[in-house]
């Protein structure tokens, strides 16, 4: 079993809002932010996944998501790739 950590974006929203997150079940981890069914935080929009990265076990996926969620500069170097590809 893999474990991702996904950076996933507003769309169609006026403010433009990003949320970190771990899952082992991508598409239904979205589905349920979508859905209002996932965080606080996320409820009450709507989100496109703009960011992904697999993990072998579950520690690596949430040491990756406390680094991105903690680390300011680290997630914004990741944003730009994003923007800039």
């Amino acid at each position: 079993m893999y474990f991702f950590v996904y950076i996933i974006k507003t769309k169609f929203s006026k403010i433009n809002k990003t949320y970190v997150g771990y899952t082992n079940n991508l598409k239904k981890r979205l589905f349920n932010h979508n859905n209002n069914k996932g965080a606080k935080s996320t409820k009450g929009h709507k989100w496109e996944l703009i960011y992904k990265k697999r993990f072998i076990s579950k520690s690596e996926a949430m040491s990756y998501e406390y680094k991105l969620k903690r680390n300011r500069k680290f997630k914004k170097e990741i944003l730009e790739k994003i923007i800039n590809k």
